[in-house]
């Protein structure tokens, strides 16, 4: 492999989230001109992960025909542990069938995330927390897979220090998949400054605007039409030496239809233009 082949392999590559899994949801992937797609099947009221399963060859297929890739399947705000501290079967099950999924379309990266319990004691919280990553860990690695946790706030406490100085830096092969926007809703947080630290531990980050007024969270409008320095997020990414997937989530009640289609186009010409 010659040195440009090795450094066109490790630039950066954009791609958007997708909560359909249809060819036609594929399609419009390609249309965009991004790079890949990022599935998200969530612990919300469709609990789809048996469906994303069934449906994985037939994905990898599509995504073979268009010139896409997997950059990420992920399941967010499921209660991992019970009240009394045991794993919640349920979704293992739900993680170990979304992972053998990832696996099926040539996805590198499963994201999750851990529900804090009332009943339990900090100490306790995270040594849950560290036993269900632990194996989750163990089974992803039988498919070559790395696991994240996300910083979204959503029935998930593992979203910045100490919990990440507790629980990651215990489990040396847990990842993180890192949004600024849920570090600037949070009470402010400095999102550089956590970059700076935990950047070398990122696996997947997502592209989201956000916008804070009079204190409080006003909408998230198309990243580069919001209030996060993207120049210097960027910037830092390739500081840390990152070299992995970027990918858009359009999260805004307000930029949908053509006005959202319109936001998006927007963010992919801003963040392709700071991609080198």
């Amino acid at each position: 492999m010659s040195q440009y082949q090795t450094w066109i392999m490790s630039i950066m590559k954009l791609g958007i989230i997708s909560y359909g899994f249809e060819t036609n949801h594929l399609e419009k992937v390609k249309e965009l001109g991004l790079d890949f797609v990022e599935f998200c099947v969530n612990a919300d009221a469709d609990n789809r992960f048996q469906e994303f399963y069934d449906k994985a060859d037939r994905i990898a297929v599509d995504c073979n025909k268009l010139g896409l890739f997997v950059g990420s399947v992920g399941r967010w705000a499921g209660n991992k542990i019970n009240k009394d501290g045991s794993h919640n079967e349920e979704e293992w099950l739900a993680d170990t069938t979304l992972i053998q999924a990832a696996a099926k379309v040539g996805c590198p990266v499963y994201v999750c995330s851990c529900n804090y319990v009332e009943e339990l004691s900090l100490f306790e919280n995270y040594s849950a927390a560290i036993s269900y990553f632990e194996k989750l860990i163990a089974f992803a690695k039988k498919y070559g897979i790395k696991v994240a946790t996300n910083n979204c706030r959503w029935n998930n406490y593992v979203v910045s220090d100490p919990a990440w100085s507790v629980i990651h830096g215990h489990l040396k092969d847990l990842y993180i998949k890192y949004d600024p926007s849920h570090s600037i809703y949070a009470n402010g947080e400095n999102y550089l400054s956590e970059m700076k630290k935990w950047g070398n531990r990122f696996a997947h980050v997502h592209i989201k605007g956000s916008l804070m007024i009079d204190g409080e969270r006003f909408d998230d409008p198309p990243a580069g039409i919001d209030q996060t320095n993207w120049g210097a997020f960027m910037g830092t990414l390739y500081a840390l030496g990152y070299d992995g997937t970027l990918s858009i989530e359009p999260h805004s009640a307000v930029w949908q239809g053509d006005l959202g289609d319109r936001g998006v186009k927007y963010t992919i010409k801003m963040i392709r233009d700071l991609m080198l």
